[in-house]
């Protein structure tokens, strides 16, 4: 156990003969005591520093792990937004293809029914063409035929108000 102030004011020593000088060897004693007292002050308000300080330093070291902590979790959740970002990125480009590939599709489609449509209307004006020329040209021979002459002047003989108009 260290020495202690009072330990040294209440020390005697034992008394020779031809001894050291009392009231120097008290005085001496005394400056002992006062400076210990120092010391040990100084040493408990260095101990108390050194605790506040390391208490500090803990407090420091504590904000400092948190700080880490969080600067982690920050940087993966930013990831994690990235990353998402990025599937939905792709999400919407293959839905935009899936739709582009749907409209083009359906753009083929209708271009081919309307190409056949217009193949059959062609088709068909054709058809009525024919039909017309055929019967036109049957109407030209009949017209052509014989047969109107004598009905045109079988007609004029029949017809009074012709024949008035005539003479």
């Amino acid at each position: 156990m260290p020495l202690t102030p009072l330990d040294i004011h209440n020390k005697e020593f034992s008394r020779r003969l031809r001894g050291y000088d009392e009231d120097e060897v008290n005085e001496f004693l005394d400056q002992v005591i006062k400076d210990y007292e120092s010391l040990i002050r100084e040493n408990k308000e260095i101990q108390n520093q050194m605790l506040a300080l390391q208490e500090r330093l803990n407090h420091f070291s504590n904000i400092e792990e948190t700080l880490s902590k969080t600067i982690i979790v920050a940087q993966e959740a930013a990831d994690e937004v990235r990353n998402n970002a990025k599937k939905e990125a792709q999400l919407i480009i293959k839905e935009a293809e899936k739709n582009a590939d749907r409209i083009v599709n359906d753009s083929l489609n209708k271009s081919r029914k309307v190409s056949l449509e217009v193949e059959e209307l062609k088709k068909q004006a054709s058809i009525y063409r024919a039909r017309f020329r055929t019967l036109v040209e049957a109407q030209l021979d009949l017209l052509k035929q014989d047969g109107w002459d004598t009905l045109d002047s079988s007609n004029t003989a029949r017809d009074p108000e012709r024949e008035l108009l005539r003479g």
